[in-house]
């Protein structure tokens, strides 16, 4: 399988580009003027953000940034491993699922949030 190599990094290449069109799809076509899902490849991870236009013209025109949730990849194993964030930005591992080599799995996880914790 080929791999995304980021700062020495290897991430499965599909793995990261199902996250990608997940996180593309998760918003609707007319609302991505005001809000978008967007992953941010890391060294063994991808982080899942949520992007929103400025709602006030005073903060600038930079769009926030809040961090949803991680995928965590081990290479050993050749599994992810999902992690949730708190109020403080700092991720937990996210225990209602077990790691898996089917990062499919972890993003469904994600997308039903039963527990409320990553779109509240």
């Amino acid at each position: 399988m080929p791999a995304v190599r980021q700062t020495g990094a290897v991430l499965p290449e599909l793995d990261v580009t199902r996250v990608q069109r997940w996180c593309a799809a998760r918003v609707p076509e007319h609302a991505r003027h005001q809000v978008r899902v967007e992953c941010e490849i890391g060294r063994s991870d991808v982080t899942i953000v949520e992007r929103r236009t400025p709602w006030r013209a005073d903060f600038g025109p930079e769009w926030s940034r809040l961090p949803i949730a991680r995928l965590r990849y081990t290479k050993t194993s050749g599994t992810w491993t999902l992690y949730w964030r708190d109020r403080n930005l700092r991720f937990h591992r996210y225990d209602h699922i077990a790691p898996s080599a089917n990062v499919g799995e972890l993003i469904g996880e994600i997308d039903r949030d039963p527990t409320g914790i990553f779109w509240g």
